[in-house]
Formats: C-alpha cells, structure tokens, sequence
C-alpha cells in the first residue's frame, strides 16, 4: 500500500482524508457551507416575527423578548458540546444530526401558532442546532476548503468562508420572515417554510461529503509525561493553560463579543427607535434592517482580504473602527427618529461585524491545533454571542442613561476595545 492509503478501519478509528480530484475539491467546501448558511437563517428569521408575535398571538412584550433569549440559552450548551464532539467523533456526524435539529426547530415554531407552548422548546432547538453548527460545520468547512481537499487554498479564504454563508443566512433569513409576515396569509407558519427547503436541500447536498477530520497521531494516543500539554480528552489542558489558548484569550476574547453586539444593536434596537415614522411598515423596515446589516458584512469581504493582507491586526482596528463611526450614528438616528439614518448607520454595523468576524474566524484557525479546532471554535462563538445580550442591556439602562447617551458610551467602549487589542498583541506584528 502507498504512503497515502487510508488508514485500515480494523487498525484505527479515523481514516486520513481522500485527496481531492482537481475539479472536485472545491465544491466539497461548498456543498457543506450551506449548512451553515441555515444556520444563519434559522437565527434571524425569528427576530423578524416578534411584532407579528406580539399582535397575531397577543403574546406580551416580556413573553416575546423571553422567547427570543431562550434562543440563546440553548446556543451555548450547543456550542461548548458540539465543538468537543465534533474533535471526538468528527465534524461531518455532528453537523449533520444538528441540522436535522436545526430543521426540527421551525417545525415546532410552525406548529407553535397554535399550540403556544411549543414555542419554548422550538426556541430552545433553534438554539442548540445553531450553536453546534457553528461549532462543528465552521471546522467542517474551513478544512474542507483546504488541503488535502484543495490542493491550493489561502488559509484566511477557508477560515471565513463559513462566516460568509452564516452571514448570508443571517442577512435572507430576516428579510423573507418579514416580507412573508407582511402579506403572506398564516404568516407564523408560511414564515418557516423557506428555512425547512434551505435546511433541506443543504443536508442532500452535505450528505455525500466525506469527514475532514485528519487521525490522532498515534503519539498523542498515549501520552508521556514530555507530550501531556498535547494530549486530548477530559484530562487535556484547557484553552486558559495551553500556549494557544493564551493567544486566544488575547487576541480573540477582546473583540468576540462585538461581532454580534454591533448587528444585534443594528437590527434589534434601531428598529423600535425609529418606527413612529413608519405606520404600517414596521415589519417590512425590521426585515430590511436584518438583511442590510449582515449584507454589510458580506459587501466589506474584499475590503477585508486586502486589510489582512496588509497587516494581521488590520482588519479587526478597522472593524472596530467602523463599528465605532456605526454607533455614533446611531445617536442622531434615535434622536431625530430618521429610519434613513438609521439604515446607515446599520450598514456601518454590519460592516464592523463583517470585518471582525473573518478576523476572528481566521485568527482561531491559524490558533488552534487540528484535534480543537471545533472546540476553540466553539469558545470563540460562545464569547461572541455574550453581545447578543447587548440590546438588553441597552433597554434595561435606557431609562436611567438615555438612548443617546448609552449609544455614544458604546461608541467610546469600542475605541477602547479598539486600542486595548493592539497594545495586547503589539509584539505578534
């Protein structure tokens, strides 16, 4: 047998991944990044139903807002499981069992117009399926878009490219909720039915895609005392005591929160704060905020190549930058209750978002060994959706602060973010 056969089944677990015919490896990745892009669209199309929620249903403003944290509260466990087991048993089994949950979750949101109670539990599914796709299908793709897959790829191209299509979920989730709400009939059901295809159609198209995940070197199955900070498994060193877990925490935690506390303030906030404005069309306005934010992130990639290529720290100082300009907007928007403003400054929003999550997507590739990639892809995510907690906070101080004064306070805290990262990774330039 040559040096490149598989490894046997009866002599070890994993087998090595196949090389990729030219022709053919690029479509791997990008048969199992649509799974990631349902992901995204399961996430936003609910935020685009609360007004449709509170007055089809007669559900109270508490209720609904409840209803959109739970989302949350079943992200993280998905993540901080889904990324081990994705290192354990491989990515391709646990990205395609949490579709088949992200999947389920519109179905219960769909039977939930009737039967309120399901909404919890749908909620909570979307949740779960989200965060372990984030986890496990981000891993998936990035390796998928890399050698031996792709006999050239650049590093920073297969890392965001999962970002891309969560981005792009986020950005068509929204809009198509909203615009369906608005004038399709039985709205809290016909809704859902875009995602259920989507999701669909990316699970036949993922199905045939082979596992990425490259074998345990048989040094590391048994550790010796010299090899222990390399070993894996409940005894292995966290990402807080390893040489990349260092690096994680400082290069990646400081900025993770921001990548969805900016789209989250862009298309859950300035919404509210500017629809007197906008009798009759609140719905559609809210959906086109939800595509125009993360579309931003999606616009501002190639902005984005040609920064990382300049410099490392570039894209996530310019990201942060642009968020900045974003939220400084957003106080005049909110005073003067200009929903064309708004929309600017939502743009600005996303495109902070765009840049900081292909910063952090990348950094966390290059950061993590090939047996925790999905786990510190995991971590990463479950830092960064703490922001999504952030119109919340917004609210709950609104009427001590006021809106303008807490939106300009954000404005400086991420100058400060700004500046924090560069003097803590001044020496990695």
């Amino acid at each position: 047998m040559s040096a490149t056969t598989h490894h046997d089944k009866t002599r070890g677990r994993w087998q090595s991944p196949r090389p990729a015919r030219p022709g053919t490896a690029p479509r791997y990745g990008l048969r199992t990044a649509w799974v990631m892009m349902a992901s995204g669209w399961s996430a936003n199309q609910f935020s685009a139903l609360l007004g449709a929620y509170r007055s089809n249903l007669g559900l109270s403003e508490s209720t609904v807002t409840g209803l959109f944290a739970v989302y949350v509260v079943g992200l993280v466990p998905g993540l901080l499981v889904g990324g081990p087991l994705a290192d354990r048993h491989g990515r391709r089994p646990v990205a395609l069992v949490a579709l088949g949950v992200n999947l389920a979750s519109s179905v219960f949101l769909m039977v939930g117009s009737t039967a309120h109670w399901l909404l919890l539990p749908g909620r909570f599914l979307t949740g779960v399926g989200a965060g372990a796709l984030l986890a496990a299908g981000s891993a998936w793709v990035k390796e998928l878009s890399s050698p031996p897959f792709v006999a050239e790829a650049a590093p920073a191209a297969a890392a965001k490219r999962a970002g891309l299509f969560v981005s792009a979920g986020f950005a068509s989730g929204g809009l198509v909720a909203s615009m369906i709400a608005q004038w399709a009939p039985h709205p809290l059901v016909t809704a859902y039915l875009p995602h259920l295809v989507l999701a669909s159609a990316a699970g036949l198209a993922a199905l045939p895609v082979p596992e990425s995940r490259q074998p345990r070197p048989a040094a590391t199955a048994r550790p010796t005392a010299s090899a222990a900070p390399a070993a894996t498994g409940p005894g292995a060193p966290t990402p807080s005591t390893s040489a990349y877990g260092r690096r994680f925490l400082r290069a990646v935690v400081p900025l993770a929160p921001w990548v969805f506390a900016a789209p989250a303030i862009g298309f859950a906030t300035l919404p509210g704060l500017v629809d007197d404005g906008l009798s009759g069309w609140q719905t559609v306005y809210a959906g086109i905020m939800t595509a125009v934010v993360p579309g931003a992130g999606l616009v501002v990639q190639p902005l984005a190549r040609r920064l990382a290529a300049r410099s490392r720290l570039a894209t996530a100082a310019i990201g942060m930058l642009v968020t900045t300009v974003g939220l400084a907007l957003a106080a005049p928007a909110a005073a003067l209750e200009q929903p064309a403003l708004a929309l600017v400054s939502g743009a600005l929003l996303g495109a902070g978002y765009g840049l900081a999550l292909t910063y952090a997507l990348t950094e966390v590739a290059a950061l993590a060994p090939p047996d925790r990639l999905a786990r510190l892809t995991a971590y990463f995510w479950t830092t960064a959706y703490i922001g999504m907690f952030t119109p919340y906070v917004i609210a709950l101080l609104s009427g001590t602060f006021g809106m303008t004064t807490l939106l300009l306070t954000g404005a400086v805290l991420a100058v400060v973010t700004c500046v924090g990262l560069l003097w803590l990774n001044r020496d990695e330039e």
